[in-house]
């Protein structure tokens, strides 16, 4: 089966492209880098050319409003038009847990128009989404910090490795059109700021966390646990501090 990975060179792409690929499927890494960009529509006729699935795991590289807003809508309309030519059975996309409820944020608002797309489409879809990667808890804590002391909401996060994530990806688009969303999220439930002192203490680094519920996440002050899955989520295993003990530690 061909499969084409919009974003196929990004963190989770490049894992869903590995995993495909090792189970036998012919598996397109496409991005702006390998001359397909779904924004502008170079490349994108011929990239999908034979495929049966597309999945989409690309982000924006602006998060500011309009740009953000920009990429997701372009990128939509090109994908759903370039499917429906190539006779795409199948289209997979990647977003976030929470999104409607995070609408303060114009990045936000652009992932719910870039849904409403894909459902609407006529295109058979899946929506996987996903609570926090692991791998970006390091920048959460660094843009809290204020004057060297970490200022963190108590609202509940409950982040994953995107590892797993890919994983689920890759299993999404092996499988039949839900029409509908999946929800994946880690094994824990943690206060954000529970969660940034465990990053602290986790790579040695000695600092103030103290709990601010004014505090923005991205953005958005938070009015409860809105970065958690509501529904029946799959749920990953690995925990926080297994995968933080596991990565190359900072030169001294």
């Amino acid at each position: 089966m061909k499969i084409v990975v919009i974003g196929g060179t990004g963190l989770i792409g490049s894992q869903v492209v590995t995993t495909l690929g090792s189970v036998g499927h012919e598996v397109l890494a496409a991005s702006p880098n390998t001359g397909v960009n779904a924004v502008t529509g170079e490349g994108l006729a011929e990239a999908l050319q034979g495929a049966n699935v597309v999945i989409d795991v690309a982000n924006t590289p602006s998060f500011a409003d309009d740009a953000a807003m920009d990429f997701f809508v372009r990128a939509g309309q090109n994908l759903a038009e370039a499917e429906k030519a190539a006779g795409v059975s199948h289209h997979v996309a990647l977003s976030v847990v929470g999104t409607e409820r995070l609408l303060d944020s114009g990045y936000f608002r652009a992932k719910l128009a870039q849904e409403e797309l894909i459902a609407s489409a006529g295109v058979p879809w899946t929506l996987v989404r996903a609570t926090q990667f692991f791998e970006f808890v390091a920048a959460i804590a660094g843009a809290s910090i204020i004057d060297g002391t970490a200022r963190v909401t108590s609202a509940s996060i409950q982040p994953i490795a995107s590892a797993d994530v890919a994983a689920k990806v890759a299993e999404a688009a092996l499988a039949p059109p839900r029409n509908g969303m999946i929800e994946v999220a880690g094994p824990e439930c943690l206060p954000m700021a529970e969660l940034v002192r465990r990053h602290f203490d986790g790579i040695g680094e000695p600092r103030d966390v103290i709990t601010d519920d004014t505090a923005a996440y991205f953005g958005v002050v938070l009015g409860g646990p809105w970065l958690t899955p509501t529904g029946d989520a799959w749920l990953s295993q690995r925990r926080y501090g297994e995968w933080l003990a596991g990565q190359p530690k900072r030169a001294a």
